[in-house]
């Protein structure tokens, strides 16, 4: 607890020149659980706030349900759900917070990362794959320090929970005059010489293509995300945030993001949202269906094989919000609408309910962690294969970025075209649904595009073994 009632004050920022999120974040972007909620994808209905968290004043990491928790100098660890402990800690401290009117979507809470292992303490797994133990599977910050900006009206505000307008308005002064005094930061150098080596080459990964298929004619599951990891040692100059910079201007997305977590570092390019809770209101975005930007959109959408891929999706994350929403509140509103990013287009879809009010944030990610699409389905059978075939636990990768309000509220996504960088090494990880008409050539390459630009911010190509030798 915070021992003291505090209030919400909002500051705006005045300053002639346009505020730009990406340049103010060069501030923060070297301490550690600096995070960067990341809108960069101009002219995209969704996007509409990036989000700069700075200085929290308590974090959690859990790892196999072991929690360590750390507020001030003090550190405490203990077993459990640590999703139940981040609500607990989300419901106490909200108690002391007296909002004002009209309260910004996100003006302080929990942010971080949920992995996609997280799951294990959610279902009854195998442990085939193999695991990395300082790898942990949540680590979220609390921050009573936001800084918001709207894109859509390019009005940024300061965001401070505090004892006293003076200890929020001195606060706001310095953060102030710390961005005014940033340059941009220095431009990202491509390295060519950036050696991706895979987890399974080319060949293995369509023989285990191939098993999916199998296990569907067998009657196991109806589709299942097969993925695979590209792992490089980074050169000891490489800068992380300079590189994010280039990769959200070769591949924007409206659900970016930038983490800094110390020896562990996430940047994301994500299309996808996994969850929105706002006024009690819910809503999904399943991604399934893929084609190369060089065919028109309509090839796609007119795709039997990628709509029914996306439709099974679509009735797995009905289901799973059913377990939390209100009767007859689950909606589709639409269905395998067509969305063009960079280098490709995708079947989105659409759904929405209306969280019960005996449920609360978490609540609603047990009920639909991890996302379908990432999955497959039947979801937990679909996991129990990937689990045999994919030989290193997924980490971060595939799980969820974002952010929970003390007010309630809650966005985030699905953390896919996210780089992992731990240490000097970066992982990218991309994958795909298999369903029974799958087509294991085919498969590859849709992988690989998904990846695309991943690989081209490095500065480097990565294309199928006949193409890399070819070229």
């Amino acid at each position: 607890m915070w021992g003291k009632r505090r209030k919400l004050y909002v500051f705006k920022w005045d300053e002639p020149n346009v505020f730009d999120p990406a340049c103010a974040f060069a501030v923060f972007a070297n301490q550690p659980y600096s995070l960067f909620f990341d809108s960069a994808l101009d002219n995209h209905p969704l996007n509409t706030q990036s989000f700069i968290c700075i200085h929290p004043f308590e974090t959690i990491e859990s790892k196999d349900r072991h929690i360590t928790h750390s507020l001030g100098r003090e550190e405490n660890h203990f077993d459990g759900d640590p999703l139940a402990f981040v609500q607990n800690r989300l419901d106490a401290l909200s108690k002391e917070i007296d909002y004002l009117d009209n309260t910004p979507f996100f003006s302080g809470g929990a942010a971080g990362y949920f992995g996609y292992d997280l799951a294990r303490g959610l279902e009854r797994l195998p442990s085939y794959a193999q695991d990395n133990p300082n790898m942990p599977d949540m680590i979220i910050g609390f921050y009573d320090q936001v800084i918001r900006h709207d894109h859509k009206s390019g009005e940024t505000s300061f965001c401070m929970i505090a004892r006293s307008r003076w200890e929020a308005k001195r606060r706001f002064t310095a953060l102030k005059e710390q961005i005014l005094q940033t340059e941009k930061p220095e431009p990202y150098e491509p390295n060519s010489y950036i050696d991706w080596i895979p987890a399974r080459g080319d060949a293995e990964y369509r023989q285990d293509i191939r098993k999916v298929i199998e296990y569907i004619y067998a009657g196991d599951m109806y589709q299942a995300c097969l993925s695979r990891r590209f792992s490089a040692a980074l050169p000891e100059s490489f800068d992380h945030y300079a590189h994010y910079c280039h990769l959200r201007a070769v591949n924007p997305a409206p659900f970016a993001s930038y983490m800094n977590f110390g020896d562990i570092k996430l940047a994301s390019a994500s299309p996808e949202r996994f969850l929105k809770l706002q006024d009690r209101k819910v809503e999904t975005r399943p991604i399934k269906g893929t084609l190369k930007i060089s065919f028109p959109a309509s090839d796609l959408e007119n795709s039997a094989k990628n709509r029914a891929e996306n439709a099974m999706i679509v009735d797995l994350l009905r289901n799973d919000l059913s377990k939390v929403c209100t009767d007859f509140s689950v909606d589709v509103p639409a269905l395998c609408g067509i969305e063009t990013y960079e280098g490709l287009h995708h079947l989105v879809s659409v759904v929405t309910g209306e969280l019960r009010a005996d449920h609360d944030q978490t609540d609603l990610i047990k009920a639909c962690f991890p996302g379908g699409s990432i999955s497959g389905a039947p979801k937990v059978r679909a996991m129990e294969i990937l689990e045999e075939l994919e030989p290193h636990r997924r980490g971060p990768w595939c799980g969820s970025m974002g952010i929970l309000g003390f007010n309630g509220n809650m966005d985030l996504n699905i953390a896919i075209r996210t780089i992992v960088h731990h240490g000097d090494q970066a992982h990218i990880q991309t994958g795909g649904g298999i369903t029974a008409k799958s087509d294991a050539n085919d498969e590859l390459e849709e992988t690989l595009l998904k990846a695309e630009k991943l690989f081209e911010s490095f500065g480097g190509y990565f294309g199928t073994d006949e193409k890399r030798d070819a070229a």
